[in-house]
């Protein structure tokens, strides 16, 4: 009996001092002016498959997940501003903050989540033709930190003044640092492909949309055919999608569409598009959200994007905002139906 409880009391041990469950990795929070809400989560390095929801009860939350190495976490709040969280196994982050006031929100626990925290505050202060030689200088001097790989997609690719030059030379001082980051060496051979994506005409591709049929450059021949890339988690990719619907509405079959959904569940984005909205066009989700080879194909960096091509698949814009967007199309195919 002595020797069971000697052997109880060692795995207790064991286990209480294994931090948050030994391999796992905890994020929990607390937001002033909050009950309730849902907040939306998912990694871009592969710490999680997909998306993930994290619940808030009376303005507490807590989400906890195995991990076997470093990983990034971006939390997307329900005005659909993201907050990116650094996680190691083992180890836990904590979020605190005003839900009024969502840029000042802080991330204590871990060395990467406190210097997040800090060019974060850094750059709420900033105007904004500061704010790239601030981030690039944090990169430069936090070559080792995941923090430092999220602010150069964010800054540096996904921004609308994406500068992909300044974003190879950076990827590769940082891949130098972490040449075992997956996602860095991922990211070096989208930046070459982007860089050398030619904006003059549509790629051929071939993919199979949600409802599993076969789709290509075949499929836009259209007077008008737009491209877009969105995602659910994006409230102006949302936007895009609404609109191009009243579009698709309007027009018929003189506007073709395709949509690339970043999403990570194909079998979610089935139904969003199916079932809920009832697109009319064909959406392609695999499931690799940014490793999805069809976004280096046709030279898409972010959520929303779009390119805007005529009948001979002769590339007319690209990478206008949702409004932007609608104003060209209802141009176009306005010009269209005088002939």
């Amino acid at each position: 009996m002595k020797q069971y409880c000697l052997f109880c009391l060692s795995v207790l041990l064991l286990l209480t001092g294994c931090g948050p469950g030994g391999n796992s990795f905890r994020i929990e929070g607390r937001l002033r002016h909050m009950n309730q809400g849902e907040f939306l989560v998912y990694s871009p390095d592969g710490g999680i498959n997909g998306i993930d929801t994290i619940k808030v009860r009376e303005g507490r939350f807590a989400y906890e997940t195995m991990l076997r190495d470093k990983a990034t976490f971006v939390i997307v709040f329900p005005n659909f501003s993201e907050l990116a969280v650094f996680g190691e196994p083992g180890e836990k982050a904590e979020i605190k903050g005003d839900a009024s006031h969502m840029k000042e929100m802080t991330v204590k626990g871990l060395d990467d989540n406190e210097e997040m925290t800090k060019i974060r505050m850094e750059i709420n202060r900033l105007t904004p033709p500061e704010i790239p030689k601030a981030v690039e200088n944090f990169i430069k001097d936090h070559r080792s930190s995941l923090a430092s790989v999220y602010l150069l997609k964010r800054y540096f690719i996904a921004d609308p003044q994406r500068d992909f030059r300044k974003a190879a030379i950076l990827a590769k001082m940082l891949l130098e640092q972490q040449p075992e980051n997956g996602q860095l060496i991922e990211l070096e051979k989208q930046l070459k492909a982007l860089q050398g994506v030619s904006l003059k005409q549509l790629p051929k591709f071939s993919a199979k949309d949600v409802k599993g049929r076969q789709v290509s450059e075949n499929d836009l021949k259209a007077r008008v055919n737009v491209v877009t890339a969105w995602a659910s988690w994006n409230y102006q990719s949302t936007d895009m999608q609404r609109r191009l619907k009243e579009k698709k509405k309007m027009y018929g079959d003189k506007l073709a569409i395709i949509s690339i959904c970043l999403d990570g569940s194909p079998v979610e984005c089935k139904r969003t598009v199916v079932d809920r909205d009832s697109l009319k066009w064909s959406t392609v989700c695999d499931g690799r959200m940014w490793q999805s080879p069809l976004l280096s194909k046709f030279g898409f960096s972010s959520v929303p994007s779009n390119v805007i091509a005529d009948n001979k698949g002769r590339v007319l814009e690209r990478d206008l905002t949702p409004q932007k967007l609608d104003e060209k199309l209802e141009k176009l195919l306005k010009d269209e139906n005088k002939d």
